[in-house]
């Protein structure tokens, strides 16, 4: 009699048997390509920490989504870095604001591409926080009410541009809520609302503070952001955001967060996001340029692995490579 271990093993025996009983299929259709657009035309900046990513201007940023798209990458999620910077994120809100721009110019090149428009202002500050600040005793705060204006205000500059989805990821507490009721009297009541419902306080952030021109010049971003520790906090966040009227939530960062993806999965039934950041890209592409580790294998295994954990799409700057090796079979 075959002891019971066998009858596991008889299912992995070939490449075809092991592709019939997958539990989790990683798809190109699973993936969003994170972009960065600067003032210009003809640029197209490499970003040293992030191998393989660029700033980008418009007119480059349009070719790129091109290409995105023929490789089955169904969305980019834009994130802008402004000529100016100031106190208030002017840049963010700013009808000819650089993310407006290049949504108009994907949305007339690529309409069949999603594009959800970042929301958040530490590209924009002059002190590289996530909103308005004010001084403190013992420091500074976020004023969380005037945060709110102006991520409503630039909400509704986004939608007019003509993005398909509004991602708010600066954790002010009522954001939410504040951009709903904006855009459904802007006349945006179809526009839907991608919450970065749980983002941690990550060192896994470093490269794109580089990528985005965006670390603060002062403190940190502890007092807004989640404490890494935390889970149980990260489900009350999110239902705060999904009362208030968020469509998807997300997780950010993801592979160290994969148990927080899999709860949120399990206690909300709306669309899970997880993004796979900066740090978890270079990481990744360091050990690799070293000859450590087979990347294509690592990066499919990490995605399959945030799926896994309940993930419905996963924003990540593997995207154009996940894209074709998954179309290599």
């Amino acid at each position: 009699m075959a002891f019971p271990t066998q009858r596991l093993r008889r299912t992995r025996a070939t490449p075809a048997l092991r592709e019939l009983v997958r539990e989790t299929k990683l798809d190109r259709g699973d993936l969003i390509l994170p972009l960065f657009v600067r003032p210009g035309r003809g640029e197209k900046r490499p970003i040293r920490s992030m191998p393989g990513q660029f700033q980008l201007s418009v007119d480059e940023l349009v070719k790129l989504a091109r290409e995105a798209r023929k490789a089955g990458i169904p969305g980019v999620i834009l994130f802008g870095i402004p000529d100016k910077k100031d106190a208030r994120a002017s840049g963010a809100w700013a009808k000819n604001g650089i993310v407006q721009r290049a949504i108009r110019a994907l949305k007339d090149k690529t309409p069949e591409l999603a594009v959800l428009a970042d929301l958040c202002f530490c590209e924009y500050t002059d002190h590289g926080h996530c909103g308005i600040i004010r001084k403190a005793k013992g420091g500074f705060v976020l004023d969380n009410d005037a945060t709110l204006e102006l991520a409503a205000k630039t909400a509704l500059s986004q939608a007019e541009a003509g993005a398909d989805v509004i991602a708010p990821s600066g954790m002010a507490d009522g954001q939410v809520g504040a951009i709903r009721e904006a855009l459904d009297k802007g006349g945006f009541s179809h526009t839907p609302i991608l919450a970065y419902a749980a983002k941690y306080a990550s060192a896994f952030y470093g490269p794109f503070r580089e990528a985005a021109e965006s670390p603060p010049k002062f403190g940190d971003r502890s007092t807004y952001q989640m404490d890494p520790a935390n889970a149980r906090e990260a489900l009350r966040e999110v239902a705060l955001d999904v009362e208030e009227g968020a469509d998807m939530v997300m997780v950010k960062p993801a592979l160290p967060y994969l148990d927080v993806v899999r709860a949120v999965r399990e206690r909300f039934s709306l669309p899970v996001a997880a993004y796979n950041v900066s740090g978890e890209y270079a990481m990744v592409k360091a050990a690799a340029q070293k000859g450590w580790i087979d990347e294509r294998r690592v990066v499919l295994e990490a995605l399959t692995s945030i799926k896994r954990a309940g993930a419905d799409f996963i924003l990540t700057y593997h995207a154009m490579d996940a894209a074709r090796w998954l179309e290599q079979g």
